[in-house]
């Protein structure tokens, strides 16, 4: 049981709350006259977006990296998370002598607009209202959380950010950059990432909000309001997509068909399997530091992402001209997001006459390859930013330690 787990329902949504408006991050206020426009067409404003620094910003302000965080992940890459109190979520790739070097690189992760760390999400406190926002909240895209981190992006004075990293949805976010701001990315790591999301992965995403919404202290998505939680349904979610980031050859390594703290079937419906069990402590344990609502909006966020949209389905034409340099990994095991769907922006890129590296690293681990301890995942970091330093005429990350 973790510390917040502990709490009545009424403490819990008030720390949630807490986190959502006055976080344990630096946070960058935008006042109303200084609204966001959305994909949509809809504005939010005022709004805010929290994140998290680390390592020093340099003189010419040009060794700055902006890491994108994945669905479930927040701007907590590095540090200690403050309702959790775990490590944060890639401090394998991030920290002193780390691939991202952070005695030579200036970090900037921040939460994804929709989010429940403190950047304007469906927790937030409505102005108009006094409220949450809850549905109130104008649906967000993934060109949304770009925008809004090149308003932070500029409050640091920084014109080209040296490199932007991410995983997953962090990846596709680091697509939309390139494609967005192709001036201000000097160079690119997308790592088990897509240009478009499949009709496979909408389809997970529809039963996990399903899940959600079906759950009654949902009440509608104003559960906040009343000192209700949806941790069932939001749980059966976090399950079900858990399920996607791991391999089938990883799930029978790890469980098989192993029994839970038992010798003989009990022929009900408690968790005979080990597979059961770990399903079961990964939803309840998300429920804890994330907001029912946020998944809804970041799952509809990655569902709507589409780079070829903007183009009439020419992937090749949306980073036409582009200086910016790619690196893209994915991994053998991956179904969710599989090589394939990197090839394809590594073809396009190619097209479109972009400096741009491939690699495919085997792994049996699933989705998750790319937060877990993959060495080669390492060294193909650390010697892509070395290069891309070089070019820049910056230090580059630290050698790698042994073993690396």
């Amino acid at each position: 049981m973790t510390a917040i787990d502990a709490l009545d329902p009424d403490a819990q949504n008030a720390l949630k709350r807490s986190e959502a408006d006055h976080p344990s991050s630096p946070v960058l206020s935008c006042p109303a006259d200084a609204p966001l426009a959305l994909q949509s067409g809809a504005a939010i404003g005022p709004w805010q977006i929290a994140y998290q620094t680390y390592g020093t910003l340099n003189a010419g302000k040009s060794n700055a990296i902006l890491i994108c965080h994945a669905l479930t992940g927040d701007q907590h890459v590095a540090n200690d998370h403050p309702v959790t109190g775990k490590p944060g979520w890639w401090t394998l790739m991030v920290g002193p002598g780390r691939p991202i070097d952070t005695d030579r690189f200036f970090v900037i992760c921040a939460n994804v607009l929709g989010g429940c760390m403190g950047t304007t999400g469906p927790a937030s406190t409505n102005p108009a209202t006094g409220r949450a926002y809850g549905l109130d909240l104008p649906v967000v895209t993934i060109a949304d959380m770009v925008n809004a981190q090149a308003r932070l992006v500029d409050h640091f004075g920084i014109e080209t950010l040296f490199a932007v990293v991410g995983g997953s949805m962090g990846g596709m976010q680091v697509l939309e950059w390139a494609a967005s701001y192709p001036e201000r990315v000097f160079s690119a790591v997308a790592i088990a990432a897509s240009y478009r999301h499949s009709s496979q992965n909408i389809a997970f995403h529809e039963v996990g909000r399903q899940a959600v919404m079906a759950d009654p202290d949902w009440a509608g998505g104003r559960y906040l309001d009343q000192g209700r939680n949806p941790k069932k349904g939001l749980a059966v979610a976090r399950m079900a997509a858990h399920i996607t980031y791991m391999s089938d050859r990883s799930l029978h390594a790890k469980f098989g068909r192993n029994l839970q703290d038992r010798e003989h079937l009990t022929f009900g419906f408690d968790a005979d399997f080990q597979i059961e069990s770990y399903l079961r402590h990964q939803g309840m344990t998300f429920v804890d530091r994330f907001d029912a609502n946020s998944y809804l909006y970041v799952t509809r966020a990655m569902d709507y992402f589409d780079l070829t949209a903007r183009s009439d389905g020419s992937l090749s034409r949306v980073f036409k001209g582009t200086r910016t340099r790619f690196c893209l990994i994915s991994f053998t095991s991956d179904w969710l997001f599989p090589t394939a769907e990197s090839r394809a922006v590594v073809h396009a890129l190619n097209g479109a006459g972009a400096s741009v590296s491939f690699v495919e690293i085997d792994s049996d681990r699933g989705h998750d390859s790319f937060l877990l301890d993959i060495p080669e995942q390492y060294r193909i970091v650390r010697g892509f930013l070395t290069g891309a330093a070089r070019a820049r005429g910056i230090d580059g990350p630290a050698p790698p330690p042994a073993g690396e």
